[in-house]
Formats: structure tokens, C-alpha cells, sequence
């Protein structure tokens, strides 16, 4: 089967959710109106609310979301077959994460900016936003467990692609230093002196890793586990304009530039797809996933489909941001779309290699035995990127092989492969390190907001003390599940509260909408909550009974129980709000109904000091 049938299909029902049904959200259900003045322009600070124009904020909004989970989730979803990961995708994204962050934003931008959290505790109480932060708190830590150890299992005994993205931060130093202190107007040299050092790095990265200096780059494990965990506490403890937005930056080119090149490549090559439409794995028994393609594929993928972690985004920097109100539809909607993109490329990438491969880099060869099944390319793609692939289990070293094999069959680029996978490698690492270093500073901020409620001088984030301390515990923390986990337990731990994240998030939204007057529209969030909430807490049962648990018997109960204790506080946590968003339904319906005048009235009082933007 090609691939290209169904890359003009998905790309035909995106274009098709985008034009109507977003359009209906955007005018029916949330009442967009640029009549009614957004925080970027009520509290305007000229730092942290600022009206920014819809194409620069919707590539900064898209930059933040898209994270290394729509690389890796739909790889490892692969075991199942291409077609559940791709149906999944597909829908997913249109009816669910897409809505799911259209919501969040517009709610956060009626709210003045506000967090998830702080919306929680606004519209259903002080406990509600309780159990928000600590979801969030949770998400965070595991996430970047999770996506370090992608980059651990990626780079391990690997210089070359060790020594290219070790480059990265120098790189971006240089470039910090001069916008920030030398040429603060410099951008443009700034982004051509970055791009033209990146692609340095990888063309001379071979070379270099080959002399004795690139002896300092053939890491071990734990090595690697070490100098990613330094490397999360200084970007987290620097000023940001140092070192954490000059990386993100530079990785937003790479980004949007491999991705669409990947895209043009796989139109060009219409590879084939070896990977079966679905494998024998999907009713269990699988290596790498855990359980049946029920649920256990919905959490795999994650991010790609519906995300927690963009609630964050969507109620942190862009609603600061936003010029219009209508702009919400294209940054909120229509930014989730492009990252459903990159899951189905991804997933495209993975499923051109063929299955016996696939599994031969994501297994032991003891593993790969087991299964009856032996490398069919697999050592000739080992010479062709030269290094050893197999074993490297994770999804970032079989995309990477994926998406080199693709672009080295465009005309002319065979003799490339190696310059390609690692280029791949680095494209995936930048993606991950701008998720460690963005997520290790936010849950610094949350751990120091904790804090704070204790002694006030630590819920300061430019307070020097509060700032190591709290670092120093949330680097550890996730560190600590790297060191012990692997990815058939990191990986479920991750999709599991991610998603139980993106269910609350669509209960806060959900009594939001009742609280607006808009009952009659409710199944457009209750549909997905209920299909995301259903299959993440019987996959969050499956995963302790038959994952974590076992694993106390095998000398790891401390792991087992901690992994089993986090994903029931999780599951506490959903139910939790499930009940508060009942009570709140019941009692507001039982006071206003669903009158025509009472919306009036809500609506006349949010637009009391409006104006129209020209």
C-alpha cells in the first residue's frame, strides 16, 4: 500500500474540519467577536501582554505545543498496524485536541490571561484548581522523563550525533549574548550565523567524532542521563534569553523546515508502507506497547491526537497575546491540525521501514528472537548511517532511520543516508531538549508556587535561593524516572496522565460552556472527554494491574508502586473534578436554566468595556 492515498485524505478532511467546523465552534459555541477587547490589549505591559500578530503568534503557539510526543507517540503506536494509528490521528485531532485547545485559549482569553489552574478554581472552586496544579505538576515531571529518554536511547554510544547536538548550546549562547548584549536589533545575522553553524554540525560532526576529541562524545547510558540533567538545571537557572530562547528558536527553523521537507519527500517518493494495516499485536502481547490496540493506542500517540500539556500553552504565554478574539480560531484549532500533521508524517516515516526492522530497533535481540522474527535491511541500514541502530528502542532512532530512508530515495540523495539520520537524530533531539528546557522551567515555577504559600520570599522566581532549590527537585525528580524506567513503563505513565491532564482540562471547559449559556452546544467537549476519559482510565487500570504491579514481583516494588501510586492520584484527581463539574452543572442549571436572558446578561457583562479593535 502507498503512501500517498492517504496523505491526500487526511490532508482533505483537515482542510474540510478547519473551514466548517471550526468556523461553527468559532461562531456558535464560543462567539468569537473582535468587538470584545482581549487581555493583550485591556493589560497590555508591553512584556508579558502584548498584542502580536496572528501569523507570529500562531508560529509561536505551534512551536510551544509541538513537542517531541507527535514524533514519538505515533512511532511507537506503530506495533498495532499504520491504520488504528492513522484513523486515531485523523479523528483525533479534528474533534478532539483540536477543540480541546481551541476551548482552553478562548477560555483563558475571557479569563485575562489566567491559567488552566487558576480558570479551574474560577469557574468550580478552590479544590478544582488544587487538582489541576497538581496534574499539571505530575505531567510535567513525567513528560520530561519520558522524551529524555528518547534522547538517552537516540545518542547512547553515538559521538557523532552526541557531539551535533552538544553544539546546540554554545551555538545558542553566542547567539544569546549577541541579541542580548552586543546587537540587540542583530536577529537577522543572529538566525543566519545559528543556521549556518547547526548544519555545520552535522555535515563535520562524522569528521570530528572520528578524531580523539570525539572520544568526549561516545557517552554511555548513565553518562548521557548526567549531562542531559545538567543541562536542564542551568537552561532552567539562566536568564531565558540566554540560552533557553535562542535554542527554541533556532530548533523552530529546523523544525518547520524538516517537517515540510519531509512532507514534500514523502509525496515525491510515495513509499511504500510495509508496516501491515494492523499486526498480529493488536489484541496484546506486544513489545513495546503494553496491552490491546484498545485503549492502549490512544494514550500511545498522545499528544498527536489530544494533549494536556497544551492546556498549559494555551493558558499560559499565547492568550497573553492575542490580538482579536477571531485569531483564536486559527492559533487554537487550526495550530493542533498542523501538529496532527506531523504525527502522520511521523507515523508514515516509521511504517515505510518494514516491520521486521521496525521491531529489531525498538527490541532486544533476545526480544526480536522471541518473536520469531529477523532483520530483513537492518545491517545494511547500520552501514548505511554508520552505527549500530538495533536495540535502540524508544521510537526516535526508528523514525530517524524512517525518515532518512525516505529522503535518501529522492533523486540524486542515496549515497546520503548517514547525513540524513543524523540530521533526523538531531532534528528529534532539538525537539525534545526545547521540551525539557521549557518544561523544567515551568514546573520550577510550580514548585516555587507551592513554596510560596509557606514562606512568600520562595514563590519569588527571581529569588535566587528558591530558584536552585527548586530546580535541583524537579531535575531530580525526572531524572530519577529515567535512571530507573524504560519505555514500556515511562511511555504508558506518560500518555496516561497526559491524557487524564487533557480530560480535566475538558471538564474545566465543559462547565465553563454552562456557565456561558451554551448547554445546547455542550457535546462538542463532552463527546471528547467522555471517548478520552473512558479509554485513559481503563488503560490507567490495565497499565497498574498488568505492567506496574508485576513488576514488584520481579525485585522493583518501590517503581511499581510509586508508577501504580502517581496514575491512581491521577485517576483521583479526574474523578474529582467529574464530580465537582456535576454538582456545579446541577446547581447552575437549577438557578438560571438555559434561558435566553440570563446568557444576555453574561454576555452584556463581558463586553461592558469593549470597543472595536481596528
Amino acid at each position: 500500500m502507498k503512501a500517498l492515498p492517504f496523505i491526500v485524505g487526511a490532508l482533505c478532511v483537515f482542510v474540510i474540519a478547519y473551514r466548517f467546523y471550526s468556523a461553527f465552534l468559532a461562531a456558535k459555541v464560543l462567539a468569537l467577536s473582535d468587538e470584545r477587547l482581549t487581555p493583550a490589549h485591556r493589560l497590555n505591559d508591553g512584556q508579558n501582554f502584548v498584542p502580536t500578530n496572528r501569523w507570529v503568534l500562531f508560529g509561536h503557539h505551534f512551536a510551544a505545543i509541538t513537542g517531541a510526543g507527535p514524533l514519538i507517540g505515533p512511532v511507537l503506536a506503530a506495533q498495532f498496524g499504520f491504520l488504528p494509528g492513522f484513523l486515531w490521528l485523523v479523528i483525533g485531532v479534528v474533534i478532539g485536541g483540536s477543540v480541546h485547545d481551541f476551548v482552553i485559549l478562548t477560555a483563558s482569553v475571557r479569563h485575562d490571561g489566567k491559567s488552566i489552574a487558576q480558570i479551574a478554581q474560577k469557574v468550580m472552586g478552590p479544590w478544582a484548581g488544587r487538582i489541576t496544579g497538581v496534574a499539571i505538576l505530575f505531567i510535567v515531571t513525567i513528560a520530561l522523563a519520558g522524551l529524555g529518554l528518547a534522547v538517552v536511547n537516540a545518542l547512547e554510544n553515538s559521538p557523532w550525533g552526541t557531539f551535533t547536538l552538544a553544539s546546540t548550546i554554545p551555538i545558542a549562547l553566542l547567539m544569546g549574548t549577541y541579541t542580548g548584549v552586543i546587537r540587540p536589533n542583530g536577529v537577522l545575522e543572529s538566525t543566519i550565523f545559528g543556521i549556518v553553524c547547526l548544519l555545520a554540525a552535522v555535515i563535520f560532526g562524522q569528521s570530528i567524532s572520528e578524531t580523539g576529541f570525539g572520544s568526549y562524545f561516545n557517552l554511555s547510558r548513565q553518562s548521557l542521563m548526567i549531562a542531559i540533567a545538567v543541562y536542564g538545571f542551568v537552561a532552567s537557572v539562566l536568564p531565558v534569553w540566554l540560552l533557553l530562547c535562542p535554542r527554541d528558536y533556532l530548533s523552530s527553523f529546523m523544525k518547520l523546515g524538516t517537517i515540510g521537507g519531509l512532507t514534500l519527500a514523502v509525496i515525491i517518493v510515495n513509499p511504500e508502507l510495509h508496516m501491515p494495516m494492523v499486526t498480529r499485536f493488536v489484541d496484546g502481547g506486544g513489545p513495546i506497547v503494553p496491552g490491546k490496540v484498545f485503549p492502549f493506542v490512544f494514550i500511545t500517540i498522545a499528544c498527536g491526537a489530544i494533549s494536556g500539556f497544551h492546556s498549559l500553552i494555551a493558558s499560559g504565554t499565547t492568550p497573553k497575546m492575542v490580538h482579536r478574539e477571531r485569531d483564536c480560531r486559527m492559533i487554537g484549532y487550526g495550530a493542533m491540525l498542523c501538529e496532527g500533521w506531523v504525527g502522520l508524517i511521523s507515523l508514515i516515516a516509521a511504517s515505510a521501514l518494514f516491520p521486521e526492522d521496525y521491531f529489531a530497533i525498538n527490541v532486544s535481540p533476545e526480544k526480536l528472537v522471541e518473536l520469531g522474527m529477523s532483520a530483513v535491511n537492518l545491517p545494511e541500514l547500520s552501514a548505511q548511517v554508520g552505527e549500530s541502530v538495533a536495540g535502540r528502542s524508544g521510537g526516535a532512532v526508528s523514525l530517524a532511520v524512517g525518515m532518512a530512508q525516505v529522503f535518501s530515495e529522492l533523486p540524486g540523495l542515496k549515497h546520503l543516508m548517514a547525513y540524513w539520520y543524523h540530521f533526523a537524530i538531531l532534528f528529534e533531539a532539538l525537539f525534545i531538549l526545547t521540551t525539557i528546557d521549557s518544561g523544567t522551567r515551568v514546573a520550577r515555577f510550580l514548585v516555587q508556587e507551592f513554596f510560596g504559600k509557606v514562606r512568600p520570599e520562595w514563590g519569588r522566581p527571581d529569588w535566587l535561593p528558591g530558584n536552585l532549590l527548586s530546580t535541583t527537585l524537579v531535575v531530580f525528580s525526572w531524572t530519577a524516572f529515567i535512571w530507573t524506567g524504560n519505555i514500556s513503563t515511562l511511555w504508558p505513565l506518560f500518555g496516561v496522565a497526559n491524557q487524564l491532564l487533557a480530560s480535566i482540562a475538558l471538564v474545566v471547559g465543559t462547565v465553563w460552556l454552562i456557565q456561558t449559556g451554551k448547554v445546547r452546544y455542550l457535546w462538542v467537549t463532552l463527546v471528547p472527554l467522555s471517548f478520552v476519559a473512558v479509554t485513559t482510565l481503563t488503560a490507567a487500570v490495565q497499565t497498574v494491574f498488568q505492567n506496574f504491579l508485576p513488576m514488584a514481583e520481579q525485585g522493583h516494588a518501590a517503581l511499581a508502586y510509586l508508577n501504580s501510586g502517581i496514575i491512581f492520584l491521577m485517576m483521583g484527581g479526574l474523578l474529582g473534578m467529574l464530580g465537582l463539574a456535576l454538582a456545579h452543572a446541577v446547581q447552575f442549571l437549577r438557578k438560571n436554566g438555559e434561558d435566553a436572558s440570563y446568557a444576555k446578561r453574561y454576555r452584556e457583562s463581558k463586553t461592558g468595556h469593549s470597543r472595536t479593535i481596528n
